[in-house]
């Protein structure tokens, strides 16, 4: 057993059952035990034998389905897999009841040691950002490349917007919420969060709301739900607190691995203003600013997302993967995306080329 892992404990209780998680055409679900966790993995075959593999860490009440569309765009450069993190997505909770930043990476950890696919080119978004940071600092062997959307780093000013999604590490906010919103329909919770998350919720197809809302309706019946939000996101509070070598910007700043960074304007979760912070404390960083873009550009805009990680594939790691006939649309036309505190796993998926070109994008270098 590694010095990451959790001793065995009992086994969770059985679980009520609920509608089945959608899958997309061309993905594969499938379960993981280990002693205390179960988790489920999504995955996309690669376009041919060889790819190097990828992983993929959601954000705070999200799930692997938040990556759909940026792993179809890159299954012919790295060989995707997704991870819903315990008590999100269709992974129960973990038995022990830890959601703190550290609990999460262990889990990523645990999974990519059982699994021997590392080192991986590792992306996180939010909360999995924050996870994905932590990971690449305790563990260089197992991250070949980090790529970070918006990711939960402390902030000594927090946005106003993103306050009640603080406030959900507070005791009894998550009652309290559930109380005053219980006549709420799940497309209104839905649209809601839509226009928290995304720098503009139009770009959300008719399908892709839907799926939306049938993913809120599957989620409300889990009783365990809220707790793993509010668990969760005390548990980005904490690690925001934690100084020395454990805290976030200095792992950041141990981060071996070459590091893309997306970062949007329009997001309300992240400061934005944190970009060129980012920037200055990873070593070896490229910048993605996305103007108009939200909290998970990789869901509103996934082609500019796509187009910059294969240019740092191409870079870092002497062309390995940097196909001709790329999917992606040009980096310098960006997009925003975003799933925010509930974590929407209904976008608009792969906008193609006019919807690229919305805004201007900017990307920047830094080499060590």
């Amino acid at each position: 057993m590694s010095s990451t892992e959790l001793p065995s404990v009992p086994t969770a209780s059985v679980l009520p059952k609920t509608t089945p998680v959608r899958v997309a055409e061309g993905e594969q679900l499938r379960s993981v035990g280990f002693p205390g966790i179960t988790l489920t993995v999504r995955s996309r075959p690669p376009a041919r034998e060889g790819l190097e593999p990828a992983l993929y860490v959601h954000g705070l009440g999200g799930s692997s389905q938040n990556w759909s569309a940026l792993m179809e765009l890159l299954d012919d450069v790295v060989d995707c897999e997704a991870l819903d993190l315990p008590g999100f997505g269709d992974s129960p909770p973990p038995d022990d009841g830890d959601y703190s930043v550290t609990g999460h990476a262990r889990a990523v950890i645990r999974y990519l040691d059982a699994c021997g696919r590392g080192p991986v080119h590792l992306f996180g978004n939010s909360l999995g950002g924050a996870v994905s940071t932590r990971v690449a600092a305790v563990r260089p062997d197992l991250v070949r490349t980090l790529t970070l959307v918006s990711p939960a780093l402390p902030e000594l000013r927090v946005q106003r917007s993103a306050v009640p999604t603080a406030l959900l590490a507070l005791p009894g906010v998550a009652a309290l919420f559930t109380r005053i919103t219980k006549d709420w329909t799940a497309e209104q919770r839905v649209r809601g969060v839509l226009g928290l998350c995304y720098g503009d919720p139009g770009r959300v197809t008719p399908d892709g709301l839907r799926h939306a809302v049938e993913e809120m309706e599957r989620r409300l019946r889990l009783p365990y739900f809220w707790d793993a939000m509010a668990r969760s996101a005390r548990g980005i509070v904490d690690a925001y607190t934690l100084g020395g070598q454990h805290g976030l910007w200095r792992q950041a700043e141990r981060v071996l691995a070459p590091t893309l960074l997306v970062y949007g304007g329009r997001d309300q979760l992240v400061g934005y203003r944190m970009a060129q912070k980012a920037a200055r404390s990873f070593r070896d960083s490229r910048l993605l600013t996305l103007p108009d873009a939200g909290h998970v550009a990789m869901m509103e805009y996934p082609e500019a997302v796509a187009t910059a990680f294969r240019e740092l594939v191409a870079d870092a790691c002497g062309g390995a993967g940097h196909t001709a006939g790329t999917k992606g649309a040009p980096h310098t036309a960006g997009s925003s995306g975003t799933t925010g505190a509930s974590g929407l796993p209904g976008s608009s998926g792969s906008t193609g080329a006019s919807g690229a070109r919305d805004t201007a994008s900017t990307t920047e270098n830094k080499r060590s």
